[in-house]
């Protein structure tokens, strides 16, 4: 690992401790509350015996959904403390579960077309570059194999969600481009995190990056991967109070996936 992977790694072992929300393992999956978690679109079938890897994937979620439908999961992530709560469902379900601990830049511990489904969750934006993490995608997975990856929406990285107006809306603040988001500017060097007894707590968060359209989307064409779906999160408020994350979610979806399959 590099000094940025180093780095992230222990500020998400960290996030880990306090108990953020994408820590938080699985523990009462049925097939309905799993095939909704990991394929909400509906494309990926019946995933029983497929190889699946769930790149940068860790935290006890999608691997007990995969886990749980019969696929055969490898889970890699830097955090210690994700991957623990990976072991954890595998034990309470009662499936194997090959974990692995490492950069999503580097899969060469990996064959060439060695699975079927590539799944990363929003991950992609805690590197600087997107090309080497689709070319070592593209390369673990077979042809026709699906490759579903989640993004921060780059342009609600140019938006100030703390500055609500009611005649203005949410100002545009920051430039479109793609590049380290600054926390002395952004703000977001702190996280505050919920814990699961309810209390506040600011933990220092990891580096991240903004990916703009052009290169997320070029670059994904660029290692032969067609595009076959995308998807936006928004809120599922019907009436969110103004000012708040979930209002601002229905103004500017912070979160974007593309399903692609690779040619």
């Amino acid at each position: 690992m590099d000094k940025l992977a180093e780095y992230n790694r222990e500020r998400w072992n960290a996030l880990v401790e306090a108990g953020i929300l994408y820590s938080r393992p699985k523990l009462e999956m049925d097939e309905a509350t799993a095939r909704q978690m990991i394929d909400e679109e509906g494309l990926l079938g019946d995933v029983a015996g497929k190889r699946v890897l769930l790149l940068a994937g860790g935290g006890g979620q999608q691997s007990a959904a995969f886990g749980f439908l019969g696929a055969q999961v490898t889970v890699l992530d830097l955090s210690d403390g994700q991957l623990e709560k990976d072991r954890l469902v595998a034990a309470h379900y009662g499936y194997d579960l090959d974990i692995q601990q490492g950069d999503m830049r580097d899969l060469s511990r990996f064959r060439d077309a060695s699975f079927d489904i590539v799944w990363q969750p929003y991950a992609i934006n805690y590197v600087p570059d997107v090309r080497p993490v689709f070319a070592e995608a593209a390369r673990v997975l077979r042809g026709r194999g699906w490759y579903t990856v989640t993004w921060h929406n780059p342009f609600t990285q140019t938006v100030d969600d703390t500055q609500w107006h009611p005649e203005h809306g949410y100002p545009l603040k920051w430039p479109y481009v793609d590049g380290e988001i600054d926390p002395a500017i952004f703000g977001t060097a702190n996280w505050t995190v919920e814990t699961e007894s309810g209390e506040q707590v600011e933990v220092e968060g990891p580096r991240m990056f903004r990916h703009t359209m052009r290169t997320f989307l070029n670059s994904l064409v660029d290692n032969g991967f067609h595009i076959r779906r995308f998807s936006e999160h928004r809120t599922w408020d019907e009436n969110p109070e103004p000012g708040t994350w979930e209002h601002y979610k229905s103004v500017s979806p912070p979160y974007l996936t593309v399903w692609t399959v690779k040619e």
